[in-house]
């Protein structure tokens, strides 16, 4: 596997905070894998006209394979509210109309949530990761973390709507876990770790 040999892989991602965890996970889950992420290659972005995260996941992590030549790694994730119809999901990163900015997202959710009581504030967090080969290999899984969320952002830790988010059973929200602790548990996490074992298998065979 290129993973496995020294070789170097895609990450399909431009996002900062995404970078950090999924390099974290990938370095730990394949060791030996060279990760370099679309943008300090100067890749395009395509255009994410999906409908679900998996379309959107494979649409990024195709065109990384394609223009870069090597194996692409992606992810598309969101957060899903009950109440609201399974929304923001693939529209989580522009909630409030501007793509990426965490704290008008996180604004405009709890006020859209305000008047909505505890026992309906049922959430998820959702990734879908995908792996694309240059030979045309294409995988795909799926990560999600149940939970609820806040009336009001703790934590300093993170990025999107983790200040808002409690995971099911817990009593702290993920913007107040360590990064080893949120890996640990996270729906991203939770896609990659499978995606990696299928990515293995298909090697292996």
């Amino acid at each position: 596997m290129t993973g496995q040999d020294g070789g170097r892989v895609v990450l399909a991602t431009g996002n900062e905070g995404k970078r950090a965890e999924l390099e974290a996970i990938l370095s730990r889950t394949l060791p030996g894998m060279t990760v370099v992420t679309s943008s300090a290659l100067g890749l395009s972005s395509p255009v994410e006209d999906g409908t679900t995260f998996e379309e959107n996941a494979l649409i990024k992590a195709r065109s990384a394979a394609a223009e870069a030549g090597r194996p692409a790694f992606a992810d598309d994730s969101g957060l899903t509210v009950g109440i609201l119809g399974g929304a923001p999901g693939i529209f989580s990163a522009r909630w409030s109309g501007s793509h990426g900015d965490d704290l008008a997202n996180n604004r405009l959710l709890l006020a859209q949530l305000a008047d909505v009581k505890d026992s309906d504030r049922a959430a998820a967090f959702v990734c879908a990761a995908a792996f694309v080969d240059t030979d045309g290999t294409e995988i795909v899984c799926r990560g999600a973390l149940p939970g609820a969320l806040a009336r009001a952002p703790h934590g300093s830790g993170g990025f999107g709507y983790d200040p808002i988010f409690i995971p099911e059973g817990q009593d702290r929200c993920l913007a107040e876990y360590s990064r080893e602790e949120k890996n640990a548990v996270s729906h991203r996490g939770r896609a990659f770790s499978e995606l990696v074992e299928k990515v293995r298998a298909h090697f292996a065979s």
